[in-house]
């Protein structure tokens, strides 16, 4: 899968430990119910973006 936009960056959470585990506890509960890998990818907006 390749995403393409200039809107949104992964979001940097290197010292955000807190918030992985969060992330990695959803995606086991979610491999759980559904049976299938899952991996959650966090982005966030970049600065300048349009506002709808």
């Amino acid at each position: 899968m390749k995403i393409e936009t200039t809107d949104y960056q992964i979001a940097p959470l290197h010292k955000q430990e807190k918030v992985i585990d969060i992330i990695q506890q959803t995606e086991a509960r979610l491999a759980e119910l559904t049976g299938n890998p899952i991996t959650l990818i966090a982005y966030t907006k970049t600065e300048g973006e349009q506002k709808l």
